[in-house]
């Protein structure tokens, strides 16, 4: 569910360095300018494109276009225009236009701000230009044209051929664009191209998916303004302060917002690469306060800098506290030295000894407990809390070893360890989220700063020592950015095998498919349908999440879903499956949530050969379905027995419970002359609460609210029916994007008229999904009273695995 930037960290101003400290001022004195190093473009070029402005999930409010300038002069911009053009545009298709002014500053950004969608709580920095354009996030072309003039071009060889483009960028599925489209963009995802602004005219190799970082020429955003050139140092001597003294003993440097002068440390990491270049420098003389990291990160900005591992250095600059995915997020703040200069005393220094840490470095309590509030001005307290201890490490160096994967690693390689493996391990290697009062403290990112990837699943091992910086971004809260990184060993883990259901068993699944439409290649088609014919044993009936319509994120009103379920039924009877049959509703365009343009819905799959399902017309997007009074049977049927009024139908579609949320689908079957009621779900998404490792502790879990409405939904639903008929045969069933202990599914199961399988399971085995290191339950499987003689199991296929289908693991219950 969730971001190339370099894999340390994704999605941040990435920081990676080892730590190092003086060991004299003997060496000759180098002064260090900061120059770049990459192969610049002339002038100006498109420098970043975001779409998913007021999106689901986004912080910003807008979209924006951002323009960059590598030339050595101010670009003017009088007569020029930026234009958009849908990804997949028709005849009749027009570029819309917003006009410019000014100019781009030499080595500068320029940013244009466009439409603002219904949600997001982050405005955009000032903008230099403004237009009303509302991009797609996931699809589009953006132009900067040498005119105001919209462009008639429709086709990329045609707009190549216009001379008044300057630059273009294609991006998603866009069929303009230079050589192949740009990847990585999304709702909470822009597309930037590299801090050097190199252009060589293949969108693909020139963009990434990252973090949003809008910027404008007066230098504001970016996670930070760019260094200011200040006057080279001359001084050999230290200045008055030390690192301790700038990181002091709370989150927030105590000279935050000052210039300081002559710091000195070792450089023991340097960030060559992307647009949060920079280094680490670590003192080799500490102070005795545990409470005081001994490190900080120096922020180059797209400046390489030219200080070297194992260099004594003299730094001045500003403290600045940059606050990882913007401040409104929630996430605690990175101290940091912006608009260095350096004196370089001497090279080739040792560096500090790296800190192990181990089952008993880290205390066992995650964070305290400020009901709520920001815990930014409270007394460090390492011994106590976990987030503590690694705040008052900052920076520093620090060591790791034989460490178990906990968090399959991801496609960037950033992987999940435990330094704590007792703590509430998993039989199959994991740790288990079980609480709100247990994070699971000893959990531990690795990525590597040296450019190695791993590629590990839950179980395996790190052995041997993986030393690098403590940093701290948006993703996952702290972490190892390695330099040294161990030698992985298999834990020999394997996907599981459901048990095949009996001839008298009904086996109903539940799979969150992960966004599925044709555009997707086959090959996950296929590994999808292995997973239903193969690790599911075939089920009767196969409840799915995240069904896209025909053309998945493409944004021209498609609704229909019935080439994407073709094209995954085919796959699946190709894998040796029966030959399903599906039922859902169309959702209204663009009301449903999901990636946009996607149309994502709940659909049902059967097997004709083995359940009849019960049709019964009039279900649409808008329509309620309702328990009703069957008609009198034939003699020797069941009198006054209930029924859908529609099946399939959705469950009080028109509730504000469900704005831009996926509705439950409802489905009346028959098995061996038993009826059996269906209500699959997707709930909405934790977008938007704060992390784990936020500075609210405990963190505000904003999306929570709409995830009970929808439960009381559900009840409210599930209740009636019995209310009717006390011996119903109900399953409910899907991603509910809650964890059994909380207030959703507390509410879903009120009054004893749902029981939650997953309760049934042994508490260290309550897991179907993966995150920041910890295994947790999103998708449950609940019955009614009347589900009396089952068989219920988990199956993990994918949450554990670098190599996943989806990143949900599927269940199955069988009933007798």
């Amino acid at each position: 569910m969730s971001p190339s930037i370099p894999p340390a960290f994704r999605g941040r101003r990435a920081k990676l360095v080892a730590l190092a400290l003086p060991v004299g001022i003997a060496g000759s004195l180098v002064v260090l300018p900061f120059t770049a190093q990459a192969t610049p473009s002339p002038d100006a070029v498109i420098a970043e494109v975001f779409g998913g402005g007021g999106n689901s999930g986004a912080t910003l409010t807008n979209d924006f276009i951002e323009l960059g300038n590598a030339g050595n002069a101010a670009f003017d911009l009088s007569g020029w225009s930026v234009q958009y053009l849908s990804g997949s545009p028709t005849a009749t298709s027009k570029w819309q236009v917003t006009e410019l002014t000014g100019a781009i500053p030499a080595g500068g950004s320029y940013l244009i701000e466009e439409a603002k969608g219904a949600g997001g709580d982050t405005a955009l920095p000032t903008p230099d230009a403004a237009g009303t354009i509302a991009m797609s996030a996931s699809s589009g072309t953006i132009a900067l044209v040498h005119s105001t003039t919209p462009l008639a071009c429709l086709t990329a060889a045609d707009c190549t051929a216009d001379g008044t483009v300057k630059d273009l960028v294609g991006f998603g599925t866009a069929v303009v664009r230079e050589n192949t489209p740009a990847t990585g963009a999304g709702n909470t995802t822009s597309v930037s191209r590299n801090a050097a602004l190199t252009d060589t005219d293949n969108n693909s190799a020139d963009f990434t998916g990252s973090t949003p970082s809008p910027r404008n020429s007066g230098g504001e955003g970016g996670g930070g303004s760019e260094p200011s050139p200040t006057p080279s140092p001359t001084s050999t001597t230290p200045g008055e302060l030390r690192i301790h003294d700038i990181q002091g003993a709370t989150r927030i440097s105590p000279h935050a917002g000052a210039t300081v002068t002559d710091v000195p440390g070792i450089v023991t990491a340097v960030r060559a690469t992307g647009s949060s270049r920079g280094y680490w420098v670590q003192d080799p003389n500490p102070d005795k306060d545990p409470a005081t990291s001994e490190a900080v990160f120096v922020f180059t900005g797209s400046v390489t800098p030219q200080v070297k591992v194992g260099d004594s250095v003299l730094v001045s600059g500003k403290v600045t506290e940059y606050y990882p995915g913007g401040a409104a997020g929630g996430n605690q703040s990175v101290t940091e030295l912006s608009g260095p200069t350096a004196t370089v005393l001497s090279s080739g220094n040792a560096l500090p000894a790296a800190e192990v840490v181990d089952a008993t470095s880290l205390p066992e309590a995650y964070a305290p407990d400020a009901k709520g509030a920001n815990i930014e001005s409270l007394a460090l307290q390492p011994t106590r809390y976990a987030l503590d201890w690694l705040e008052s490490r900052e920076g520093m160096l620090i060591r790791i070893n034989d460490n178990r994967v906990v968090g399959a690693s991801n496609a960037y390689g950033e992987t999940w360890v435990t330094t704590k493996p007792k703590q509430n391990a998993t039989p199959r290697g994991g740790t288990l989220y079980g609480s709100y009062a247990q994070p699971n403290s000893g959990r531990l990112l690795v990525a590597s700063l040296t450019g190695e990837k791993l590629t590990a699943n839950v179980g395996d091992t790190l052995t041997g020592a993986t030393t690098g910086v403590l940093d701290y971004s948006n993703y996952g809260g702290y972490g190892l950015q390695s330099t040294t990184l161990g030698k992985l060993k298999s834990g020999g883990l394997k996907p599981e095998v459901a048990k095949k259901a009996k001839s008298d068993e009904l086996a109903v699944a539940t799979y969150n498919v992960e966004n599925l439409d044709p555009t997707d290649p086959q090959a996950k088609f296929d590994r999808l349908a292995e997973g239903v014919v193969k690790n599911l044993s075939s089920p009767d009936i196969v409840s799915l999440e995240e069904i896209q319509d025909n053309n998945g994120a493409k944004d021209d009103g498609t609704v229909a879903a019935d080439k994407t379920l073709a094209q995954f039924i085919a796959a699946i009877k190709a894998a040796g499956g029966p030959t399903y049959d599906w039922r859902s509703v169309d959702p209204q365009d663009k009301v449903d949530g999901g990636e946009p343009g996607g149309n994502i819905r709940n659909v049902f799959l059967f097997d004709p050969k083995r359940v009849s399902f019960v049709d019964r017309p009039g279900g649409d997007a808008t329509t309620a379905t309702k328990v009703v009074k069957a008609p009198k049977t034939e003699k020797g049927g069941k009198k006054d027995a209930i029924t859908l009024s529609v099946s399939p139908g959705r469950i009080n579609p028109t509730s504000d419970a469900w704005k831009s949320s996926r509705k439950p689908l409802v489905g009346e079957f028959t098995f061996r002359g038993e009826q059996v009621f269906v209500v699959g779900n997707h709930f909405n998404s934790k977008g938007g609460d704060q992390s784990l490792h936020s500075r609210f502790q405990p963190p505000v879990l904003g999306s929570e609210t709409q995830r009970l409405a929808q439960a009381k939904e559900v009840n409210t639903f599930v209740t009636g029916l019995l209310a009717q008929d006390k011996q119903a045969k109900v399953v409910v069933l899907g991603d509910l994007n809650d964890y059994p202990f909380s207030a959703p599914v507390a509410a879903l199961t009120k009054g004893k008229v749902l029981t939650d399988l997953m309760d049934k399971l042994p508490k260290n085995e309550r897991y179907s999904y993966v995150y920041d290191g910890n295994s947790q339950t999103l998708d449950h499987i609940l019955v009614s009273p009347g589900v009396k003689k089952l068989d219920y199991e988990v199956v993990h296929i994918n949450a554990e695995f670098a190599d996943q289908a989806s990143d949900h693991d599927p269940q199955v219950v069988r009933i007798r």
